[in-house]
């Protein structure tokens, strides 16, 4: 049926980026599989978030579990509900708090990927500030008011956030740039939102204002840029951020805790609903939270604001605290997203499936008996070995039995190496055998 076709593009996104080990950024609702329960729970977030709220969650699995494609699956359903989205993966140069850049690196990395339902892959920034001018503008035609006046009035919402002055007196030069074909005024403006002046010096001589952004003000930028977007017509602004174990690996104490101590301060104005219009869900493994001497729960603040219990191994699973735990697929899911990955193969065409039922079965044996479990426990190298198998029946005359006993696939492995890591700040040196 014509509706069951599969847009190229999306095919080609998601065969590809699934071949190379990656979450593909779009088509993930032809495979997405499993997840309802935690679904469910960010989808409440989300509106609670549109409603003027603000949500902060931890999604913890372990490494290949799929924590990145939830991630991109709660990112593009915040999308649909009219969310700015932003993305980032945290990196030994961008972190949450820093002295050195770090800090103002990743700022500008969720700038760049500042994503709208209209630039779905990024790049959307200019999008917002416009968007915000031509309501202001739509709405002086009506009611015949003074576009300037009426963009004061509704920036001076802003002013009562820290920089909200600043914030508000560059969205202001924007829109006089874009006004007055000004295009260094506007692109003086664009560089300032997306945190890549580095001096003070520097952003008052090209703006006129006293601050820019800075290491220790990201998550003041955040709020602030959240409630911008609101009144710019959004529901909110939803940020991801992956990759949080590399906090975890920070040798020094200090920078660590510096890092935990950001997270706990957006865990408490989540909590307290000081921030209007935010999400902010992250990304991490197991170890980064519970490990008593490295991980969240080794700063007692947090680990008292996260509870006791917020990863106990239980089948009985609570989705409404601030740490959600990823179960694995079920051998029944990954049949379901292996069915999924062979209609979009085929384009979405069931005639030009390349291998019938009972291939899948036989392939879901045979990963068994090479490496157990893990084959949909942690299925990234299992999909990856599937849509090889698909590749090859698609250029070659060959049976898919003989060539599934032929597939090598191996089970998912750490790509970074946590084995032996040093504390410069303790002289300690912890060695897992």
């Amino acid at each position: 049926m014509n509706e069951d076709r599969i847009r190229p593009r999306d095919r080609d996104a998601v065969i590809q980026s699934l071949r190379a080990g990656v979450v593909p950024h779009t088509g993930l609702q032809h495979i997405q599989v499993g997840r309802v329960a935690e679904v469910r729970s960010l989808l409440a977030d989300v509106e609670r978030v549109a409603d003027g709220g603000s949500a902060f969650r931890l999604i913890i699995g372990d490494y290949g579990s799929g924590k990145t494609f939830f991630l991109s699956v709660v990112r593009a359903i915040a999308s649909e509900r009219k969310f700015v989205t932003a993305r980032a993966d945290l990196h030994p140069d961008r972190r949450l708090h820093a002295t050195g850049g770090q800090g103002r690196s990743l700022y500008s990395e969720m700038m760049r990927n500042l994503a709208t339902r209209a630039k779905p892959d990024g790049g959307a920034l200019p999008g917002v500030v416009q968007k915000f001018a031509t309501s202001i503008e739509e709405e002086a035609r009506v009611s015949g008011g003074n576009v300037t006046e009426l963009m004061e009035h509704r920036l001076h919402a802003l002013e009562e956030l820290v920089g909200g002055y600043d914030f508000a007196s560059v969205i202001a030069q924007y829109w006089k740039g874009y006004k007055s074909d000004h295009e260094d005024l506007m692109r003086n403006a664009e560089r300032w939102l997306r945190g890549e002046f580095q001096t003070r010096t520097d952003a008052r001589a090209a703006l006129g204002v006293r601050t820019f952004v800075d290491d220790d003000n990201v998550y003041d930028h955040l709020k602030l840029l959240a409630k911008f977007v609101r009144l710019s017509g959004y529901a909110g602004l939803f940020i991801t951020l992956d990759e949080l174990v590399n906090l975890y690996k920070l040798s020094n104490s200090q920078a660590r805790n510096a890092n935990y101590e950001q997270i706990l301060r957006i865990l408490n104005d989540s909590l307290q609903g000081s921030c209007e219009g935010l999400a902010i869900v992250m990304g991490g493994t197991p170890e980064f939270l519970i490990d008593p001497r490295r991980g969240l729960f080794s700063y007692q603040a947090l680990a008292s604001r996260l509870g006791d219990n917020a990863f106990v191994s239980t089948s009985i699973v609570d989705n409404t605290g601030p740490v959600i735990k990823l179960r694995g697929l079920t051998p029944e899911d990954l049949y379901i997203l292996l069915s999924k990955l062979r209609h979009v193969f085929a384009s979405g065409d069931q005639s030009r499936y390349l291998v019938p039922d009972e291939a899948l079965e036989a392939f879901m044996k045979h990963c068994s008996k090479k490496i157990g479990d893990n084959y949909f426990r942690t299925p990234r190298t299992t999909i990856k070995a599937f849509l090889d198998l698909l590749a090859v029946l698609d250029q070659n005359q060959v049976e898919w039995s003989e060539l599934i006993e032929r597939t090598q696939i191996s089970s998912d492995t750490v790509s970074e190496d946590l084995s032996q890591q040093e504390d410069d700040d303790d002289g300690l040196t912890t060695i897992k055998l």
